[in-house]
């Protein structure tokens, strides 16, 4: 059975903030990327398209970086609205990130035809910048690391 994220952060975004080429579920030409929680890590599980081919056989690092960044994003999401809701009680509505820096280290090539595993770690560095670490597997071959910072969005960001 193929594992996937059940409930994921990218569910709960309103519909201005959902148009994300990654992870954007209004998108119809994006990825789709969908991060939720798996304990205390983060998790986001990929397959890439035949159309992510960096060499036949392998995947595009582009898409290796794309999936760090809105894994990194939705991690920040998810932890921020856990300490509003632990804070506050009750439901809160997911706080939109995006990102101030992104570091991607390659470690293998990343073979293509098996789901990506993306794992985070989030760090509250400031109320409104959260650090995630992200590894990214195929299957259990460790293919990339990075580290995104994120911000919460600016208000200018949000339409008019």
């Amino acid at each position: 059975m193929e594992e996937k994220v059940l409930k994921a952060i990218q569910d709960e975004y309103s519909d201005d903030f959902a148009w994300c080429y990654g992870c954007g579920r209004l998108n119809e030409n994006g990825h789709h990327f969908r991060t939720g929680w798996q304990g205390d890590n983060t998790i986001t599980i990929y397959k890439p398209l035949p159309e992510h081919t960096a060499i036949p056989g392998f995947v595009y690092g582009g898409l290796i970086a794309s999936l760090i960044d809105c894994h990194g994003t939705g991690s920040a999401s998810l932890a921020l609205q856990q300490k509003n809701v632990e804070k506050e009680g009750g439901n809160s509505e997911p706080p939109r990130f995006v990102t101030a820096s992104l570091k991607v280290d390659f470690i293998k090539p990343t073979p293509h035809g098996v789901p990506l595993k993306a794992i985070g770690v989030v760090e509250e560095v400031h109320p409104k910048k959260w650090k995630v670490y992200t590894e990214v597997f195929a299957e259990e071959t460790l293919c990339a690391k990075g580290e995104v910072v994120t911000v919460i969005m600016p208000a200018t960001f949000k339409q008019k």
